[in-house]
This record gives structure tokens, C-alpha cells and sequence, in this order.
């Protein structure tokens, strides 16, 4: 029999859930260093931080109502945006717990030392160390003990209010915008950790009853009310104190409720700041340890993270590790410092959120959430905006950590994770559509056009660049006939003799030479076979490439098709890989591996690792249109890539080939690795002219035994180098 968990938490206990991992630090302690930075203003900062985070609670009731299912934020994210982006998110939570927790005993032994006359960070420590014990032990709250804490702060909190609201003064916010708006930012980017723990819920959605009602019913409703609590309980701390009495200190609240309720009032706080700071450490400390399990049990991190111990029953390994850090960081980071790192994590965490609800919607057929996310997709895009903004104003060192997280992320994921896994997010697939539909309509434009040449004009160059025999001029000749056929165009086929620097053009053009002779005679044999008009001649100079270009220039050819010369054709400064007649050519250029060429009938279009690019697809469709042949559209894929990926670019075959005039197989996705089909008469693949594209460099050679054609489009129908990098990730 399965089991599964019992749906027994009701509206008031999600209600309680949410508010509870929200009050702690962020009304304890974050008050009086936000007010150093924006002066009274800080109260605006709480509602604004509020605001804010209304996009990523949206989202996460969302997502929550779709997968109701024991998890986390780190799920939704891996799920949705992939492995490498769930990477991110996982080391991101995990790290923004951590802070979260340090910040907590950092910011409540202060309270406890109103108390006794102990050191902080000596007591802070001892703390922690106990609470690591506490948590490998085994020993964990009960859910009466958390909604007993959540009363007790609430009645103290509520207390200070109502008893001192009546003791404000207006001139204690005057003047209110201390730090302008950059302090305003500045500040709300400090407090936005206050309400993190406003999603917590969702990590338990699977026990929640009427999940699609009550998860966003109470993780909106808890953060209205913690927003008005908080926005109130700092307006009555600013307006009963004189000035910046409060800003900087390490007891904020303890300061005001003594100005106002006395002995009696900063007992209370005291008791309640302590339980809520030491339940928001340990559940810090808790809750962490989940994420690297949790990462573990899909391959993203060593498995040892998902061991449980014998002993115990905790996830031993992971308890260690988020101990370590959080002592770490409460011996040698200043507080402020961990509350700008903890709200920093926190807000890129949210950002991923949006975004992940936008890769869900476009891309999942499954994805059916009960409760949907009202202004889609304003408040996601909304969310994603504001939180970059936000992470621009939290200081050199928040950000840094934040690059630091990013990329060290990014670095453990492409070493360690990515060759254990196969999947992939749901947004990869929607980015591949994208770009998959975006080529197909810039290849539709293309073939719009009657034939290549008609794009450019109707002449092809066929450059000989050194003595050809018969047969390869011929195999050269009939395939640039073949495209410039169909616009009744004409061969301008030209030798291009290369003489020594030393040597007068004028001299070498006057003189006749055996190869001269042999270019005539076999040309003008050659012509007699074709149909279509040619002209030919010779022109000597003393640099080829250059020489090519320029009369492809002058001539305002289409495209110039040759041989490989790998000496003539290429820089031969600093061992430049590209070759130079491609890179400064005004029309295509097709480089051809010479095997033969007599009416091939299996086509073979091949890809290299992206789309087909729209200039081969035409030549590849105009060739087989004109020898009666068949395109086979070739596209190698690895073993262990997703099902997902393959149907997507199936799909992208199918469409693709309802563009081409000519015959085509059907779609052939390889995953063994292979670059070709079983005796192809031709093959035409694009060229790389970057790395960063994925083709085959001209000095590349295949094993297979037929002509290779390698095409360079016009500059001015090359992707950018971020389309480049794109289609190089997502197909």
C-alpha cells in the first residue's frame, strides 16, 4: 500500500505557518539598521518590501496549487528552469538559510544580554553549536510549540502597539526622507529577508486540505497582515523615540517598548524576541539541511548529502555542513553585512520564482494549477524587474557574494552534475520552440525567393584557385548550375593564377602557360554539357583570396563557390581558422570537399549542434529540386538526452521540411553520434565562422565517401553572437 500524507492543515494553520517564518529577525533587529540607512522612511521601506515580494508569493501559490507535493522553492526552480538555474537556487536557499540563521542568534543574544551581562557572538556560537547538536540529534519542534511561539510573539508585538501608538510624536519623523530614494531602495533591500519565510507553506503543500484555496489564501493573507504588523510596529518605534535613538542599535524594539511601557513592557519583548529568534535559527538550521538532501537525491551535489544516519535519523551530513557556515559566518561577518547577504539570496531566489511560473505556463502540457496567478504576465515580469532593481542597492560585498553564489554555482553544475544527469527545465524546451520557430520563419522569408542566386543576383563565381582535372571542374561546374538554374542565371568560372610579388602582373598575364591552356580547352568542353550561360577567363595576381573577393565584389555575384585551398583561401597571419574569402566575401561562399558531383539524389542537410541555418536549407533544397533528388534532414543527438528534447526537434523537422520544394525523408534524429547517413551523395552543412556557432571547421574532413559542401552565408544573414550562443545551449 502507498502512503501518502495526510491533508489535515487547515487555513488557520497554514496562516500560522507562514506568519511564524516570517517574525524574527526582520522585526527584532533589522528595524534600527534600516534607519540608519533611510532615517523614519524606513517605514515605507517595509511597506514597499511588502509590495514586492506580492509577485513571488503569486507565483508560489501557484506553482504550490499545480504541484501540490512535499518540496520546496528549490523543486519549483529545477523543475521549471533546469538543473543548472536549480543548482542556483539550491546553493541560493540554502545559503540565504544559513544567513538567515546567523542573523537570528547574532540579533537575539543582544536581547539576552539585557538580561545577564554575557559576551554576543561567545553566547551567539554556543547557541548555534547547541542547535546543530539539537538538529543531528533528532529532536525537532512540534507544531503546538511553533503555534504557541507564533501567540506569544503576536500578544507581546500587539501589546507594544496598542500601548504605545498613543505616545508617538509627529516630530520624530520629521524629516522623513533622510536617505533619499536611494536610501529608500537601499533599505527595502535590507528587510526583504523579514518576509521570506512567507512561502514556507509551500514546502508542505502536500498536507495542506483544499490546497488550491487555502495555500493562497494564506500565504497572501499572512503576508497583508505581517506587512501591516511590521509597517506598524516600526511607525510606533520611530514616532516614540527622539531622532535616531534606535538607529544602529542592537535592540530595537527592547528601546521603544522601555520609552513607553516600562520595565514590565521590556520584559515581554525580551521573551518574545528570544523564543522568535531562537525558533527562526533553528528552523533555519532545519530547513536548510533539506535542500542539500534534497539536491542529492538529484544528482546535483555527492549522495553522501542524502545519507541518514543509522543512529539518528537526520541527514547528518547536511546538518554539518549548514552548521559550519552558520558558525562561520556569526564569528567573522558583521551583522549587517549577513542581513544584506540573507536578503540578497533571498530576492534572487524570487526572481527565479517569477521566472520559473513563466516556463511553466508556455511550456508544460501538465502544468494545471488551481489557483492561477491574477496580471500574468505583469506581476512576473513586475517581480523579476523589481528584484534586479533591488539587488543593484545592497552593497558591493551582498553582491559580490551574490556573483560569487551565481558563478560558483554555474562552475559545480557544468563539472560535477552535468554529466550525471539527463533532464532538463521546462523553459529550455520553451526557449528551443522559440528559436526553433524563429529560424523557420526567417528560413520561410528565404525560400520566398525562386532560387539562391535570385537573392543576390544571378551570377555564380566558381573560383579555381589552382590546376583542377576534368572531372573535378566538372563536379564544380554542375553543382553551381544546379543554383543558378532556377533564376536563369550564369557560371562565371575563372582561374585565379597567383604570382610571386616579384614578378610583374603585366608580364605573367601576357604569357601563356601548359595550365593556361589546359583550363581553356577543358572549360570550354565543359560548357558545351551544361545549360546554362558561362563565361570564363583567367586573372593573375598577386594575392588570390584578395583577388577573388574583389572581382566577386565587382561583379555583385550571389555567391562564389570553390574548392578548399587551405593556403590560398586562408590569413596566413597568426594562424587565423577562418578563412579569409569567407569572412570578407559580399556574397555566400561555398566550400566544397571535392568527391564527385553527378545528379545526386540523397541530399543530406545536416546540423551541427543547432538549427538548420535558412542559407543551407535554399541550397540544399535547390539542389535536389534540380537533380530530382530527396533532402534528408540529419541532426546528431547523444545518447541520454530527454524525450522532450527529441519531440521538440522532430517537430522542428516536421515544419522545416513542409518549407522545402524538394522531396524530403523522413526525420532522422541520430544518437549515436554519427555526422552521416548511410551513402549520401552530397553533404551540406553549414559552416562555423566563430567557435561559438558549433560547425564544422573547413579543415575538418569526414570519413564519408561522397562531396562535402560547407556554406558560409552572407555576413548580413549571420545570427549575433547571443543567437549564436542560444541555439548552441537549447538544441
Amino acid at each position: 500500500m502507498v502512503k501518502t500524507l495526510e491533508r489535515d492543515l487547515g487555513i488557520g494553520a497554514v496562516f500560522a505557518i507562514s506568519i511564524g517564518a516570517m517574525i524574527g529577525s526582520g522585526i527584532f533587529i533589522l528595524p534600527a539598521l534600516a534607519l540608519k540607512i533611510a532615517g523614519p522612511a524606513v517605514i515605507l521601506a517595509y511597506l514597499l518590501a511588502g509590495v514586492l515580494v506580492v509577485p513571488a508569493a503569486l507565483s508560489k501559490s501557484e506553482m504550490a496549487t499545480a504541484m501540490p507535493e512535499a518540496g520546496g522553492t528549490y523543486i519549483y526552480i529545477e523543475r521549471g528552469m533546469g538543473p543548472i538555474l536549480g543548482t542556483i537556487a539550491g546553493v541560493g536557499t540554502w545559503f540565504s538559510l544559513s544567513f538567515k540563521s546567523a542573523l537570528a542568534l547574532v540579533g537575539g543574544v543582544p536581547y539576552l544580554v539585557l538580561l545577564f551581562d554575557l559576551p554576543v557572538k561567545p553566547v551567539a556560537i554556543g547557541l548555534a553549536a547547541f542547535l546543530i547538536v539539537v538538529n543531528m540529534l533528532g529532536a525537532k519542534q512540534t507544531g503546538r510549540l511553533q503555534v504557541g511561539i507564533v501567540v506569544v510573539m503576536l500578544a507581546a508585538l500587539g501589546w507594544f502597539v496598542a500601548g504605545s501608538v498613543g505616545s508617538t510624536q509627529t516630530v520624530n519623523y520629521e524629516p522623513f526622507f533622510v536617505g533619499g530614494w536611494s536610501g529608500l531602495l537601499a533599505a527595502t533591500g535590507l528587510v526583504f529577508v523579514s518576509y521570506a519565510g512567507v512561502t514556507k507553506v509551500a514546502s508542505v503543500a502536500e498536507e495542506v486540505e483544499n490546497p488550491g484555496k487555502n495555500i493562497p489564501l494564506g500565504i497572501l493573507g499572512s503576508l497583508a497582515f505581517t506587512t501591516l504588523l511590521y509597517v506598524a510596529i516600526v511607525a510606533v518605534m520611530v514616532g516614540v523615540t527622539e531622532a535616531g535613538s534606535i538607529a544602529g542599535s542592537l535592540t530595537p524594539v527592547a528601546v521603544a517598548a522601555e520609552a513607553t511601557l516600562g520595565r514590565t513592557g521590556v520584559w515581554a519583548v525580551i521573551g518574545a524576541a528570544i523564543l522568535a529568534l531562537v525558533s527562526t535559527a533553528n528552523a533555519g538550521i532545519l530547513s536548510s539541511s533539506r535542500y542539500p538532501f534534497a539536491m542529492s537525491r538529484d544528482k546535483l551535489v555527492p549522495p553522501s548529502f542524502a545519507t541518514i544516519s543509522d543512529r539518528f535519523g537526520t541527514p547528518t551530513s547536511s546538518i554539518t555542513l549548514t552548521g559550519v557556515v552558520v558558525l562561520l559566518l556569526i564569528a567573522f561577518v558583521p551583522i549587517l553585512e549577513i542581513a544584506k547577504l540573507a536578503s540578497a539570496f533571498q530576492i534572487l531566489v524570487f526572481v527565479l520564482v517569477n521566472l520559473a511560473v513563466f516556463a511553466f505556463r508556455q511550456g508544460a502540457a501538465d502544468y494545471e494549477p488551481v489557483f492561477e496567478s491574477p496580471l500574468y504576465p505583469w506581476m512576473q515580469g513586475f517581480g523579476v524587474l523589481s528584484g534586479l532593481l533591488l539587488l543593484t542597492q545592497m552593497g558591493t560585498i551582498a553582491l559580490a557574494g551574490a556573483v560569487v553564489i551565481i558563478v560558483g554555482s554555474i562552475v559545480w553544475y557544468v563539472v560535477y552534475a552535468r554529466p550525471r544527469i539527463q533532464r532538463e527545465g521546462v523553459a529550455t524546451d520553451v526557449v528551443r520552440r522559440r528559436v526553433g520557430k524563429n529560424v523557420l520563419a526567417e528560413t520561410e522569408t528565404l525560400m520566398t525567393a525562386e532560387s539562391v542566386t535570385e537573392r543576390n543576383g544571378n551570377e555564380v563565381l566558381v573560383a579555381l584557385t589552382r590546376d583542377v582535372s576534368l572531372d573535378r571542374e566538372r563536379a564544380l561546374l554542375r553543382l553551381a548550375a544546379d543554383l543558378a538554374r532556377p533564376n536563369n542565371g550564369r557560371l562565371v568560372v575563372v582561374r585565379f593564377d597567383e604570382v610571386p610579388d616579384q614578378a610583374p602582373l603585366n608580364h605573367a598575364a601576357e604569357v601563356q602557360s601548359p595550365a593556361d591552356v589546359r583550363f581553356e580547352e577543358q572549360t570550354d568542353t565543359l560548357v558545351d554539357e551544361l545549360d546554362v550561360d558561362v563565361d570564363y577567363g583567367e586573372i593573375v595576381s598577386h594575392d588570390t583570396k584578395r583577388a577573388i573577393v574583389n572581382f566577386a565584389t565587382q561583379r555583385d555575384v550571389s555567391a562564389v563557390v570553390a574548392e578548399h585551398e587551405r593556403l590560398r583561401l586562408r590569413s596566413r597571419l597568426l594562424a587565423d581558422p577562418i578563412d579569409w574569402v569567407v569572412r570578407h566575401a559580399p556574397c555566400d561562399v561555398l566550400l566544397v570537399e571535392n568527391r564527385g558531383y553527378d545528379r545526386p539524389q540523397q541530399v543530406v542537410l545536416a546540423s551541427e549542434g543547432g538549427p538548420y541555418d535558412p542559407t543551407t536549407v535554399a541550397v540544399a533544397d535547390a539542389i535536389a529540386r534540380e537533380t530530382g533528388g530527396q533532402v534528408t534532414l540529419q541532426f546528431n543527438m547523444a545518447d541520454g538526452q530527454s524525450n522532450q528534447r527529441r519531440r521538440t526537434i522532430e517537430e522542428y523537422q516536421t515544419e522545416l521540411a513542409e518549407l522545402l520544394s524538394a522531396s524530403v525523408s523522413a526525420n532522422v534524429v541520430r544518437f549515436d553520434g554519427g555526422d552521416s547517413l548511410p551513402n549520401p551523395d552530397v553533404v551540406i552543412r553549414r559552416g562555423a565562422t566563430t567557435r561559438i556557432w558549433g560547425g564544422r571547421d573547413s579543415q575538418q574532413r569526414t570519413t564519408v565517401d561522397c562531396t562535402e559542401v560547407t556554406v558560409y552565408p552572407n555576413e548580413s544573414r549571420r545570427p549575433g553572437l547571443v543567437r549564436r550562443l542560444i541555439d548552441r545551449l537549447v538544441f
